[in-house]
């Protein structure tokens, strides 16, 4: 299930060819991300990307989700 907290961050890594990629928030904490999530549907999304993203909890841990650039 996902927070109703909006949390703002930038994309740190990306990897096009698996599709996996983390998000940093302003704090520093670090999320996985998985092309799944990008709101708009695109499926990849630009290293350095400003977003804003909730926090999904799924199989023990967090991950970002309903990413998007702003």
């Amino acid at each position: 299930m996902a927070s109703n907290t909006e949390l703002i961050g930038a994309i740190e890594s990306f990897d096009l060819d698996r599709g996996l990629g983390v998000v940093i928030d302003e704090a520093g904490t670090r999320y996985p991300l998985h092309c799944t999530q990008i709101a708009d549907g695109s499926r990849s999304i630009a290293v350095g990307a400003r977003v804003t993203f909730e926090i999904l909890a799924k199989l023990g841990r967090h991950e970002a989700t309903n990413v998007r650039p702003r």
